[in-house]
């Protein structure tokens, strides 16, 4: 039987993340490009989308404070997938750089604390369910998901035009909301929450002093963050090279097609392996392929072998980050790690390079991959000895937070 087949919370938190990641595939790969088509220049999309990341080191850290607090990580997860599906909508209207720097920032802040919160949620399933329930089945559920909602936005663009992206979003976003209500919550207050919600704010500190913790967050800020240039400007360098959006739709389901194989099938047997320090420099030497071969060309059967190292770029190297905060970090913090790590560290390096990625592409072109590769460059030997053996499961945080 299906592992999902076998465990009622697994195949709830599947059924959010295919909502919440076909949402994603349905409109992130073409944004760029619709805002292309309401006349922003390379330089005005890059402060559009790079507002937005930036929004996100607000918003996330932020809502998922506010959630560990609260103990309600599954209703504030819910609350800002609803919002986020409602200001989705608001592009339809907005016209002209200053309207649509506006929707971008807000559809931003709703959308930053969904993934962080739901991985929390998730990671916390996880652990107390460790025979039926593995957090790679959900994530990599939701990686083929994201490969549908592409596969349908690409068509839908083909009939209707790049704004219906915004629609089919819109409705996937409002689905995660539902489901997400459906997933059990990671804790539940009791008479001593006080006290050991002190405690927690007492580690937060410590979780920040952590060499494991602040390696990790550098090494995913350089080697995540350098996906900028291809999340923002791919759509438009493959389109001005003549490659039909229906070829550009499964180019980029190609590289999330092994993302999905990464996350179910070869990324657990990679990290047990490796361990995690190994298997982030892997991931990195895969950049620097990656992103050097993109800055040399732009031919389809060249970008069709090269598409599949995503799966070693993103999906291994967040397998190892996540098998390292599940080890090192207190239970009490952990919406508020996930927060640091997918807004500050990825989200904040996002930003920048974001914003710089539009000047390197209306300068360079596709050279500018190149400095994308040269990031990853820099990773490499901080991934060295990134690996917290002996420590606990993040049950018994003591040990790793006096190191």
């Amino acid at each position: 039987m299906l592992p999902w087949l076998r465990s009622p919370a697994l195949r709830r938190f599947v059924l959010l993340y295919a909502a919440m990641y076909a949402g994603f595939g349905a409109a992130s790969p073409f944004l760029p490009a619709f805002l292309e088509s309401r006349a922003l220049t390379p330089q005005e999309i890059g402060l559009v989308l790079s507002a937005g990341t930036a929004m996100r080191l607000l918003s996330g850290p932020a809502v998922s404070r506010l959630a560990d607090r609260l103990a309600a990580l599954r209703a504030v997860l819910a609350g800002c997938a609803a919002a986020s599906a409602a200001v989705t909508l608001c592009y339809l209207p907005a016209d002209g750089l200053w309207l649509l720097l506006l929707v971008g920032v807000g559809q931003a802040a709703a959308l930053a604390p969904i993934t962080t919160l739901a991985d929390a949620l998730a990671l916390a399933a996880a652990a107390r369910r460790r025979a039926g329930f593995e957090y790679g089945w959900v994530r990599g559920s939701g990686s083929a998901a994201f490969i549908l909602g592409s596969i349908l936005s690409g068509r839908a663009i083909a009939a209707l035009g790049l704004a219906a992206i915004l629609p089919l979003q819109a409705a996937l976003l409002g689905a995660a909301a539902w489901f997400a209500m459906r997933v059990p919550e990671r804790t539940r207050r009791s008479a001593g929450e006080p006290h050991r919600q002190a405690a927690s704010n007492d580690r937060l500190g410590a979780l920040l002093r952590l060499a494991l913790f602040r390696r990790l967050i550098v090494v995913a800020a350089l080697v995540l963050g350098s996906h900028a240039m291809h999340d923002a400007f791919a759509v438009i360098r493959w389109s001005a090279a003549g490659i039909a959006p229906t070829t550009v739709s499964l180019l980029w389901s190609e590289s999330v097609a092994a993302e999905v194989a990464v996350f179910f099938i070869l990324g657990p047997t990679l990290l047990d392996r490796l361990g995690p320090g190994r298997a982030m420099g892997l991931a990195a030497i895969a950049a620097i392929v990656r992103w050097s071969v993109m800055g040399a060309t732009a031919n389809v059967a060249v970008l069709a072998l090269i598409q599949p190292l995503h799966g070693l770029t993103f999906a291994l190297l967040h397998l190892a980050c996540m098998r390292v905060l599940g080890k090192i970090v207190p239970p009490g913090l952990a919406a508020t790690a996930q927060a640091i790590y997918g807004t500050f560290a990825i989200g904040g390096a996002t930003a920048v390079l974001t914003l710089a990625s539009g000047f390197l592409f209306a300068r360079l072109g596709a050279h500018g991959f190149w400095i994308m590769a040269a990031l990853c460059v820099a990773a490499l030997p901080l991934t060295r000895g990134l690996d917290p053996q002996g420590q606990g499961t993040g049950q018994n945080p003591g040990p790793a937070l006096t190191q």
